[in-house]
């Protein structure tokens, strides 16, 4: 059976049959196997690094008042273009609500939203630099897979860590809190510990090791507590690195992706041995 006509036969099972136009649409977008599919995945790639380069231009104060027709111009070009393309995403896939709600629908979502918002709250179309994120398809377009396995194993162990991490931030929370509030008894507004939120401020950056020098104790006690603090802080930054590595060794994953991308919701990165999609179930084409 042809690749076309087992795509809709499975449109028939799923109950959602894509048009002709539709399922070419969907391997130009989605598909990076194809010459027009890597064709547009590098445009799109230029197309947000040099977006991404116009708002930051954008920021330069006399940059922007000697081009501010043209930057303006350059941004809502990148950003109606954008837009197109998220609405030809939706349109080109099964299910347009998986791929709405998949990280990278969130994504491509995010790097256009900024620019309307901006026409109600100022400043905010800054946030257009969110667009980079979208640069994470790159190792999809490049056939980097290798790339998604490693962070596929950095995130598995970040997972396996939040408990772990969780119970050390709660600690150090605690730490902190007991001596803000005894920085604040021994030092007083005098010395700028104003008061307990202030303290605690305060020694967060000092067991952090960062050091902004806005305030400093004054009496000798409590030099000797900042002391204390400064050195615990050298030993509590090697926690959670050590819980992070310690998990990253007990992680045995070998998983093996391919860039096949799904026909339903447009995910990719599957196992090269995987028949069905692992976020919405759909068969693959194979």
């Amino acid at each position: 059976m042809s690749t076309t006509k087992r795509r809709r036969q499975q449109g028939y099972n799923q109950g959602t049959i894509l048009s002709a136009w539709r399922e070419a649409l969907n391997q130009i977008i989605f598909g990076s196997e194809t010459a027009a599919g890597r064709r547009f995945d590098i445009a799109l790639i230029v197309a947000i690094l040099l977006s991404i380069v116009v708002v930051m231009l954008d920021s330069v104060y006399e940059l922007q008042q000697r081009y501010a027709a043209l930057l303006l111009w350059s941004e809502w070009f990148f950003t109606g273009l954008f837009t197109l393309e998220y609405a030809l995403r939706l349109i080109c896939v099964r299910r347009p609500w998986l791929y709405a709600r998949s990280f990278f629908g969130i994504v491509d979502l995010l790097s256009i939203l900024p620019a309307y918002l901006g026409l109600l709250l100022p400043g905010v179309e800054y946030l257009l630099t969110l667009r980079i994120l979208r640069l994470l398809r790159i190792f999809r377009v490049l056939k980097l897979s290798e790339y998604l396995e490693e962070a596929d194993i950095l995130l598995v162990a970040l997972v396996n860590s939040v408990r772990k991490i969780t119970v050390f931030l709660y600690a150090v929370l605690t730490l902190v809190v007991v001596f803000g509030s005894l920085m604040y008894v021994v030092e007083g507004p005098t010395a700028g510990f104003t008061s307990i939120p202030k303290s605690v401020y305060w020694a967060i950056v000092t067991i952090t090791t960062v050091g902004y020098g806005d305030i400093a104790p004054q009496t000798p006690f409590g030099q000797m507590i900042a002391s204390t603090i400064m050195i615990m802080g050298y030993g509590i930054i090697a926690v959670p690195t050590g819980i992070y590595s310690a998990e990253l060794l007990n992680t045995h994953k070998n998983q093996n992706l391919d860039n096949r991308a799904c026909t339903n919701c447009g995910a990719a990165s599957h196992d090269f041995d995987a028949a069905h999609c692992k976020y919405c179930g759909h068969r693959l084409d194979e």
